[in-house]
């Protein structure tokens, strides 16, 4: 396990308000922090809890070509006023979107989770079975048995996975007060202070757990998507006004109609039409769907991952990335502030009957 430290210095804001929950933990989180920074953190799962277990059937494995393959990490900065929310990241690790996140006075966390089998079991999807990848998604993320596909065992996780981290994290670094996001007695995370987020592969399963756990907040860049899946229209434990989707209109997922679809399923459609924030400013009529057209050389593959803060993201003639506003609006603009309900999409095709059928 190694720590990394990026040194500044600025006078340290209190929230405004605490996050409801019902525990002994009500006060505002304020850092306390002789030296304000950014704090970089990266640990190994399998040094964290020695109950974490490889799972190389599912190319879930510790070490590939002798190098770690189980590096978490996390990132928060003493000098932004926190919001008391923590990011569980489910996707590989992107510097430039913690700095992004934890600039909005956010922490963020990136875990090492069983996201390998996507490959391999999504070929194996039975014609009978809608949920398929969804009850996978589910079982990896709560190491809970929902799936005959699987075998994740909860040390294995993405729960308790982020759970071992956070606990560690607030003894490393107690100037980031990561045990705000602990219930009391330390055996689990406060899910209400938990903004769960992701890309593609890892935004679909985001909104998968979300439905399961009732959690702060969805973040879900280019997805989600399981095309031929009704799990999204399942009962969610969150609230749906907390599910925020963008993608962009050259990706593969947009262009086959699996994310409007998904969204619709989801019941964003309830918070406002599809917004293009090449056109609209923030607050985006506060919708929950938003779209990009950027110039993106008309490249797909571009595209899909352009919408997210990194090297394919879109720059304007100064340098400056196209989507800081939509970017904060994803993860910061106030849940009860939602658009008009407008009908579903006739051109997107909601309805799939499994595969075969």
């Amino acid at each position: 396990m190694r720590r990394m430290l990026l040194v500044g210095g600025l006078v340290i804001a209190w929230v405004s308000a605490a996050v409801s929950s019902g525990s002994a933990q009500e006060q505002p989180l304020a850092f306390n922090d002789p030296s304000p920074q950014r704090y970089e953190f990266t640990a190994r799962a399998s040094q964290l809890d020695p109950r974490a277990k490889p799972h190389p059937e599912i190319d879930f494995v510790f070490q590939r070509d002798g190098k770690p393959a189980d590096n978490q990490r996390a990132m928060v900065d003493t000098r932004v006023a926190p919001q008391g929310k923590l990011v569980i990241w489910l996707m590989g690790y992107n510097p430039q979107l913690f700095e992004h996140v934890t600039s909005y006075g956010l922490h963020a966390v990136q875990v090492h989770y069983a996201n390998g089998w996507f490959c391999k079991l999504s070929q194996l999807a039975p014609d009978t079975d809608d949920k398929y990848l969804g009850k996978i998604r589910l079982e990896a993320a709560t190491g809970e048995d929902h799936s005959d596909a699987v075998a994740i065992p909860k040390p294995d996780g993405m729960q308790t996975r982020a759970l071992m981290f956070v606990k560690w994290l607030a003894k490393e670094n107690p100037q980031g007060k990561w045990d705000y996001f602990l219930t009391e007695d330390g055996s689990d995370l406060r899910w209400d202070r938990v903004i769960i987020a992701g890309s593609s592969h890892g935004s679909t399963t985001a909104a998968r757990f979300a439905k399961h756990q009732k959690v702060d907040r969805v973040v879900m860049f280019c997805g989600p998507r399981d095309q031929q899946e009704t799990w999204q229209g399942l009962p969610s434990a969150t609230p749906a006004n907390r599910y925020f989707g963008f993608s962009h209109v050259l990706d593969g997922g947009w262009t086959g109609n699996h994310y409007c679809r998904s969204w619709e399923l989801l019941g964003l459609h309830e918070f406002g039409p599809i917004v293009n924030v090449d056109e609209t400013k923030a607050p985006y009529g506060n919708s929950r769907r938003l779209i990009t057209a950027a110039d993106v050389g008309g490249n797909a593959d571009r595209a899909h991952s352009s919408v997210v803060p990194g090297r394919a993201a879109v720059k304007d003639a100064a340098g400056k990335f196209l989507h800081e506003d939509v970017w904060r609006y994803l993860f910061t603009h106030p849940v009860e502030e939602v658009g008009k309900p407008v009908e579903t999409d006739p051109n997107c095709k909601v309805n799939r009957r499994p595969r075969g059928n």
